[in-house]
């Protein structure tokens, strides 16, 4: 996961200053990201990661952290994910 992590905080920087930002620092409650870049941040994942995120991933749990966007991604491209 870790190499997801770091390619979501790349993501990111390209959209604000991640000096500053833990892994699991809350992105939309800090006032980082805002609702359109909840949208690029969505379009991003599945067109660099190649899956499609469903009506019912679209939960702010799964994409308010580094750690959250990571694990989403692993959880998506997981073997079980694409069985379902």
């Amino acid at each position: 996961m870790s190499q997801y992590k770091n390619d979501v905080r790349n993501f990111f920087s390209r959209q604000f200053n991640t000096e500053k930002l833990s892994d699991n620092d809350d992105i939309f409650s800090s006032g980082y990201a805002n609702s359109l870049f909840a949208m690029q941040l969505i379009a991003w994942i599945e067109k660099d990661f190649d899956v499609t995120v469903e009506d019912d991933d679209l939960q702010l749990t799964n994409f308010n952290s580094i750690s959250a966007v990571a694990a989403f991604i692993q959880k998506k491209r997981s073997p079980a994910s694409a069985e379902t």
